[in-house]
């Protein structure tokens, strides 16, 4: 099954895109120092097709015998910045971005640990 030209271009859009450049930002420079931001970034796409009928040769009033097909797809991209690479003379060092959603949720799972085992004791 060959497929179709938009499924195709599609996917070599996706693969054309997903290079190295795109994971690390163009450099800045200040003040002798360079820093290179760091993204993490993953791509997905799915898709399906089909043809045939209900192949139990009897009518149904949703999918007639004999006929059928389909097909469908999608696709995306997620992006996220991790850190930055910053580079001196001396030495070059990963700086990671703060994730304050994971240090938030690591609260939350405490707090309700802290709030079961004070319930445990009493």
């Amino acid at each position: 099954m060959e497929l179709p030209d938009t499924v195709t271009t599609v996917i070599e859009t996706l693969r054309e895109s997903a290079g190295i450049e795109r994971v690390y930002g163009e450099p800045i420079e200040h003040e002798g120092r360079t820093v290179v931001p760091v993204a993490r970034i993953a791509y997905g796409f799915g898709g399906g097709f089909g043809e045939g009928s209900n192949g139990d040769g009897e009518e149904n009033e949703d999918i007639p015998v004999g006929s059928g097909s389909g097909g469908g797809g999608g696709g995306g991209v997620a992006v996220a910045p991790i850190g930055a690479l910053e580079i001196t003379d001396d030495h070059t060092r990963f700086v990671r971005v703060n994730d304050r959603k994971r240090l938030l949720g690591g609260g939350l799972i405490g707090l309700v640990i802290g709030w079961l085992l004070r319930d445990m004791r009493n």
